[in-house]
């Protein structure tokens, strides 16, 4: 009896991608239409309910599908990321008519990317300067987004900004069509990893919107805000991160089953064999805190905020050590740029950057571990 709802999705997904992901990663672009086939089928945001046309997936089906994505792709995982972040906030944040249209459009084909980081705004959400200014029945949107995974894709683009206006300033995220007039989307050159995710700058220039297009409203904590959709964006990852290594996982035990050295496989020597023991052991430990994460999203507790950052960077951590590790027993095998070790090692990297550094999780559970934690001594 078939226990995963959805393996269907992942035939169909294992079909469609192949062996291309190699050539895409070298090429720098995803198929559109395939993009657009995948969103069709929901699978771009699996969490989101049948009632809006999504598959309804609990937060670990999700995520083991985002993994299995992950395995083979992490560019289109980070689409995946993206794109769900973006439904996720608008069925959070978003009000009845904005959630009944925009997640039936994200459902059907339409594709979303979410704009955080600008130029002098990353982790630190202070110097955040895109504004969101109304007008009438209108809003003027006027800011400079970076590094936004997917804009070169997408449809409808989920900006953050401070909304100004009102007796108290607050902040917002705004629907901005890709289309609109003074939007300008500008690819980034050659990114170190996820070589086709459609990573872009984006330039907004006095962009004119209907006051709708403004997520319920606005007028909300710029931190809420953030967490809210990052929370999202931190268990995707932490997901695909378990995907990449289980992707090195299997090139370095294919391998050193295959290859030989001094009369026997390279598995049978000792130095090799600790090589794949810790991969195994980074499988499981990011599998085992992933689940741990999904839960708290699934029953909606407390923790799951820190959960996520924990994911997130025990996941990323392990990953990043993961791909090294594979390239390391794979040797010249798996050098070859397109190889999926060989991307495995730059993607790895990012995501130990992505969604909050390193630096940015050990501080955020630092502060927990002072704020919280009894003292036992």
């Amino acid at each position: 009896m078939n226990t995963d709802p959805l393996a269907g999705e992942r035939a169909v997904i294992a079909e469609l991608i192949g062996d291309q992901a190699g050539a895409w990663d070298v090429a720098g672009e995803l198929p559109v239409e395939l993009l657009r086939k995948l969103g069709a089928r929901g699978v771009l945001c699996a969490g989101v309910p049948a009632s809006y046309g999504g598959p309804g997936a609990t937060s670990q089906d999700n995520g083991e599908l985002t993994a299995f994505v992950g395995s083979r792709c992490s560019s289109l995982r980070s689409i995946m990321t993206s794109h769900g972040m973006a439904a996720w906030t608008i069925q959070r944040l978003g009000d009845r008519e904005q959630r009944r249209r925009h997640l039936a459009d994200l459902t059907s084909g339409q594709l979303a990317a979410v704009a955080f980081s600008e130029p002098g705004a990353g982790s630190d959400l202070s110097a955040l300067r895109t504004r969101i200014q109304p007008d009438g029945d209108s809003v003027v949107v006027h800011g400079e987004k970076m590094w936004i995974t997917g804009a070169r894709y997408a449809d409808l683009l989920l900006v953050l900004g401070r909304q100004s206006g009102s007796q108290e300033e607050g902040a917002a995220f705004v629907l901005v069509p890709s289309s609109a007039p003074g939007v300008r989307i500008e690819r980034v050159a050659d990114p170190l990893g996820c070589r086709a995710a459609g990573h872009s700058h984006v330039r907004l220039d006095q962009v004119r919107l209907p006051a709708a297009s403004v997520l319920g409203g606005g007028g909300q904590s710029l931190p809420l805000l953030f967490t809210t959709a990052l929370s999202y964006g931190r268990i995707s990852v932490a997901w695909g991160c378990v995907g990449i290594i289980r992707a090195c996982l299997d090139a370095a035990a294919a391998h050193a089953r295959q290859r030989e050295q001094s009369g026997k496989p390279i598995g049978q020597h000792q130095l090799v064999a600790r090589h794949l023991a810790e991969l195994l052991v980074a499988e499981q430990v990011s599998t085992r805190i992933c689940e741990h994460a999904s839960r708290h999203w699934q029953s909606a507790s407390p923790d799951l905020v820190l959960t996520s950052v924990l994911a997130k960077h025990v996941s990323a951590g392990h990953a990043a050590r993961s791909a090294a590790t594979a390239v390391q027993v794979l040797g010249s095998a798996g050098a070859q740029d397109g190889h999926v070790v060989a991307r495995a090692y730059r993607d790895a990297k990012l995501m130990e950057i992505i969604e909050g550094s390193n630096e940015i999780c050990q501080l955020i559970l630092a502060e927990h571990a002072i704020a919280t934690l009894p003292d036992r001594t």
